[in-house]
C-alpha cells in the first residue's frame, strides 16, 4: 500500500487542525456549562474531549483561547474565575440543541435560553446542569495547561447524575442497548453510535463482551 507523506511542521496552524480534526474522528463530544459572575450560564460544545483516568476521576476538554471575535471565550474565562464546570454527554434527542449552542452569543446570553434547554441545580456546584441531558458530570477544576492556541482543562468528577435507568446500580453497568450518545466527525458532521459489532463474530453470546460486564 502507498502512502502519502506529510511534514505536519511545515503546515500552517490552521491547515493542522483541518487534518488533525478532520483524521482522529469520532471525537466524543462534551456540552459544558459554566456559570459567570453576573449569574449567566453558559453552555458550548466541545469534541476535543475525552476521559483521562478514573483515580482520580478526571476528564479533559480542550478550549481555544478566542472566539471568532478575538475575545476569550465565555467557558474558559468562567472556570478560571471559579473552578467550576459540569460535563454533559449529547445523545440523539439532544443533539439539535447542542449544536445550537455553539452559537457564539453575547457573554450576558445564556445559550441554554437560546436552544430550549432547561437549567437544574448541580448536587456539588454552583454551576447548574442540563436536565434534559442524559450523562452529566459535576467537575472542579484539578489541572489547567495553557499554549499558544488553547486552554486545557482537566476536571475531577464531583458527582455524576444520568438518566433514570441507564445505570444498574447494583452491577454499574450502563444499559448500552438503552444509550445513543453522538460524535463528533470531520468537518461539520456527527456521527450516531448505532452501529455496533464486535470483533469476535456476530452470534448474540459474540456480541456480549466484557465492556457489558462494566
Amino acid at each position: 500500500m502507498t502512502a502519502q507523506h506529510i511534514d505536519f511542521p511545515a503546515l500552517t496552524t490552521h491547515q493542522r487542525y483541518k487534518l488533525m480534526a478532520s483524521l482522529i474522528v469520532p471525537r466524543p463530544i462534551a456540552l459544558v456549562t459554566t456559570l459567570s459572575a453576573q449569574g449567566v450560564v453558559n453552555a458550548a460544545p466541545f469534541s476535543m474531549f475525552n476521559m483521562v483516568g478514573e483515580d482520580p476521576p478526571l476528564v479533559m476538554v480542550s478550549v481555544n483561547h478566542h472566539n471568532s471575535e478575538g475575545r476569550q471565550k465565555d467557558t474558559a474565562t468562567n472556570i478560571l474565575a471559579n473552578g467550576q464546570f459540569v460535563v454533559h454527554l449529547p445523545d440523539e434527542a439532544l443533539a439539535a440543541a447542542m449544536h445550537a449552542c455553539a452559537t457564539e452569543a453575547p457573554a450576558e446570553v445564556s445559550e441554554l435560553d437560546m436552544a430550549g434547554l432547561t437549567a437544574v441545580p448541580s448536587r456539588t456546584l454552583m454551576v447548574p446542569s442540563i436536565a434534559e441531558a442524559p450523562v452529566a458530570f459535576e467537575c472542579v477544576l484539578h489541572e489547567h495547561l495553557h499554549n499558544d492556541s488553547r486552554h486545557v482543562f482537566f476536571g475531577r468528577v464531583q458527582w455524576l447524575r444520568v438518566r433514570e435507568g441507564l445505570v444498574d446500580t447494583e452491577t454499574w453497568r450502563v444499559r448500552l442497548q438503552e444509550y445513543f450518545p453522538v460524535a463528533r466527525f470531520g468537518a461539520s458532521f456527527y456521527v450516531r453510535t448505532r452501529d455496533r459489532f464486535s470483533i469476535d463474530g456476530d452470534t448474540p453470546a459474540a456480541r456480549r463482551t466484557a465492556i457489558d460486564e462494566i
